[in-house]
């Protein structure tokens, strides 16, 4: 059936590509906007590309207005590009030359937006949520303390937001390395100042032993904390309520109080992408993201494997030489802990990816560092630390949804902005917002999905939907908004096995 339809969308005007914003046939024709007529040939799904002119065997394809990959075979305008006509462009570590960047500017904000009603913490660290959590250094007490999270969220109901544990797997049989960035990472969860008071419980016989662990407490976080060794008390449920009783006063002498939004950390995620999370939610994250910068405020940007193919957009956003080098060696660390591994660097996407319209590694980049929003880069962390600058830091984590959203809370993210093309319900540490690429997800999954920027197809500007999230974010940073995560109880942490690979 022939038709003529405007259902796409194109980004930039060298691209060689649209992309399909409805599933198409053969037959169908697009106007485009210069005015020509493009005929679809083949089936195109939703959210995939299409050839807007020919395209020569080997000749770089353009998405973004960069390469996406090289065609391995002529396309012809009106042609489907997928997987069975592009491959990746890119290949092992590379050398790079910093070149910086100072385009972007800051934005004003409305004045309803510079301030958010958080917890200011005794050190003067500023919370957004009075809640207890529980952190085990052990996997094998993982259902005593889940057992104690249940009795103390009910007991303490209206005193604090709740009590939460968040169970893993290890602590014992880890040596070295391996077993000192399990330790970084939960000591970076117990410091986060969401928690106005943590338990942390131990067996008493593992490696990760809690006195070696307290020893690593900065002395000003010590009065918010309380220890337990299982196999030394009685009834270790009932001295665990105690200590939470304890905390919970401790909780109840802090009061919400206006603060700057300066204070506010956001961490910045997509999982479950398709071939419109680089044009809609990616792009309006970028937006907050440096919304927040402008206000002072800190982003942080991780999935390091999935900045490959784009990353000397963020290294020329380097703030200075060093926090290149740092970059630098952040990317190609990375690279090489692939190959140590016998793995291919760029064996991404994931299905998932694909059969939402993402081909290659280097189009799934180009679309997921649009998060990070155009302002500079302040500086580089490594997994499991807590980040030490405003502004936009990128921090050492692979692109696996859990283990990055736990590093992003380690690191200090009050709240994740999680993006996705698919959907997903889980929850990390801290309250993790869900934004969908487009509106039938957003309407099908109304239960796992918080905010909808598909809205930037149908007729708002990204202007106007990022201040709109903003509002939303600062809601939930105030504690007049819980994300559906949060209302499900969704609350779940992973820890990167092999830790550091720098």
């Amino acid at each position: 059936m022939n038709t003529m339809i405007r259902d796409y969308i194109a980004i930039q005007k060298q691209d060689d590509v649209v992309i399909a914003l409805r599933d198409m046939e053969a037959g169908d024709t697009l106007l485009l906007d210069d005015g020509d007529i493009l005929n679809v040939t083949e089936s195109v799904p939703r959210g995939h590309k299409i050839a807007v002119r020919q395209i020569e065997l080997g000749q770089d394809v353009l998405k973004y207005g960069f390469s996406i990959g090289r065609a391995t075979q002529l396309i012809q305008p009106g042609q489907w590009i997928h997987s069975h006509n592009l491959h990746t462009g890119l290949s092992g570590t590379l050398d790079y030359e910093y070149a910086p960047t100072a385009d972007w500017q800051p934005s004003e904000l409305p004045a309803h937006l510079n301030t958010f009603d958080g917890y200011v913490r005794p050190n003067g660290e500023v919370g957004i949520r009075n809640e207890l959590w529980i952190i085990n250094t052990v996997g094998c007490i993982n259902k005593i303390c889940e057992a104690l999270a249940r009795m103390g969220h009910a007991e303490l109901a209206g005193r604090v937001d709740g009590v939460y544990h968040f169970p893993h797997p290890f602590g014992c049989s880890q040596l070295g390395d391996d077993l000192e960035y399990t330790r970084q990472l939960l000591t970076s969860l117990v410091l986060h100042p969401n928690a106005a008071g943590v338990l942390v419980i131990g067996l008493g016989c593992e490696n990760n032993q809690v006195d070696t662990f307290a020893a690593g407490i900065p002395a000003e976080y010590r009065d918010k904390i309380r220890y337990l060794k299982a196999q030394e008390v009685e009834d270790e449920l009932e001295v665990g309520m105690t200590y939470l009783q304890e905390l919970a006063e401790l909780a109840e002498r802090q009061q919400r109080q206006p603060v700057p939004l300066s204070k506010l950390k956001l961490g910045l995620k997509c999982g479950g992408s398709d071939g419109l999370s680089g044009i809609t939610a990616n792009p309006l994250v970028g937006k907050v993201a440096d919304l927040l910068v402008s206000a002072g405020g800190t982003a942080i940007l991780t999935e390091v494997p999935e900045m490959f193919g784009a990353e000397t957009i963020l290294m020329n956003r380097a703030a200075s030489p060093q926090v290149f080098q740092d970059m630098v060696e952040l990317i190609n660390g990375f690279k090489q802990y692939f190959v140590d591994h016998g793995q291919n660097i760029y064996e991404n996407p994931s299905p998932g990816n694909k059969a939402g319209g993402i081909t290659t590694l280097e189009e799934k980049s180009l679309g997921c560092t649009q998060k990070g929003g155009h302002s500079q880069v302040v500086d580089v962390q490594r997994y499991g630390q807590r980040v030490q600058r405003t502004g936009l830091n990128i921090v050492e984590a692979p692109g696996n949804d859990l283990v990055s959203v736990t590093a992003l809370s380690a690191a200090g993210a009050h709240i994740v902005l999680f993006t996705t093309g698919r959907g997903t319900p889980f929850g990390g540490p801290v309250p993790t917002v869900k934004i969908a690429t487009q509106s039938e997800l957003a309407n099908r999954k109304k239960h796992w999905i918080d905010f909808n920027a598909g809205q930037l197809l149908e007729g708002r500007t990204i202007e106007q939907v990022g201040l709109e999230l903003l509002e939303r974010i600062v809601d939930i940073a105030s504690g007049r908004l819980e994300t559906n995560s949060e209302r499900h109880g969704f609350r779940e942490i992973a820890i990167f096995k092999d830790g550091v690979i720098l």
